[in-house]
């Protein structure tokens, strides 16, 4: 097999698993145009339609199933085992896909890597935003991080972060406007700034606590984003109430920009933790990168 046909292949199985060429070009560093014409040219060669083309979506045909399902796994056997050289270095390499949510990047992962990645200049960290709970074997992410209760039960984490609370807060020109509220039920009487889950599409449900019972309320008002520093904004800007991270509220509070209520009603959730499959314990990047991230109390 000649070098041209393993590139077409590598550049077919990219398309097939991210069902875009947007995604798989960009996976490449090549242009979508350029890409599209490498499969053009790969089904021509082999004389059949691997994949199906609308303005809106990609998907392979029963031929382009088939070649998938046959070569991805010796493509991805190929990969495992260009890593596991890397045991044979004097020092840790490799580049180390990661999901997280936006405040998980902001509060535990980034201030972490900025001391890690000096000290390992050979290793490689990608950090994806994602708000949502995507399979991270399907999307072929090395790891993902989680609150603890979030964990699939075939996964292996570790502790990466301390446990959080929220905060319900607004500005003063808001409660100016509007009375404060006295119990978790009280916000229904008032302009709340929600957030939406990606996955789902749901809205997230408010949550509290009194002497261990839990309190859900379903909030409403004029603003919904699914990304929590936007939240903290509009909450800033005097748009309504915004429940956010305690830790991204503080300093606003102590500045006078925000108002606090409810803090005895805000439980402690378990902290984020970084999970993953089981087949990348062999990596001393990996393991190395772990060890860097993991929490001690």
């Amino acid at each position: 097999m000649t070098r041209q046909n393993v590139n077409d292949l590598l550049a077919f199985l990219a398309v097939a698993r991210e069902r875009s060429f947007t995604k798989a070009a960009a996976r490449f560093g090549i242009s979508q145009s350029a890409l599209s014409h490498t499969i053009r040219q790969l089904e021509a060669r082999l004389g059949v339609r691997l994949l199906m083309r609308t303005t809106r979506s990609v998907a392979p045909t029963e031929a382009g199933e088939r070649l998938l399902e046959r070569i991805g796994p010796h493509f991805d056997q190929i990969e495992v085992e260009v890593d596991a050289l890397n045991e044979l270095r004097e020092k840790p390499a490799g580049t180390i896909r990661i999901n997280a949510p936006d405040y998980a990047i902001s509060s535990v992962l980034w201030p972490k890597l900025k001391k890690f990645l000096p000290k390992y200049p050979d290793i490689k960290v990608e950090l994806l935003l994602d708000n949502g709970l995507t399979d991270i074997v399907a999307e072929r992410y090395d790891a993902g991080v989680r609150m603890g209760e979030q964990l699939a039960k075939d996964m292996i984490s570790a502790r990466i972060g301390p446990d959080f609370r929220f905060a319900v807060v607004g500005t003063k020109s808001y409660f100016a406007d509007h009375p404060v509220p006295k119990k978790p039920q009280d916000l229904t009487q008032h302009d709340c700034i929600n957030y939406r889950f990606p996955t789902s599409g749901g809205l997230y449900v408010w949550e509290f606590e009194e002497k261990g019972r839990e309190i859900k309320v379903r909030v409403d008002g004029q603003l919904v984003f699914n990304n929590i520093f936007h939240v903290l904004d509009a909450a800033l800007a005097g748009r309504g109430l915004g429940y956010v991270p305690e830790e991204i509220a503080l300093p606003h509070i102590a500045k006078g920009r925000l108002q606090r209520v409810l803090e005895g009603w805000s439980p402690y959730w378990n902290g984020y933790h970084l999970y993953y499959p089981s087949r990348r314990q062999s990596s001393p990047a990996f393991i190395t990168l772990v060890e860097a991230l993991r929490h001690h109390d």
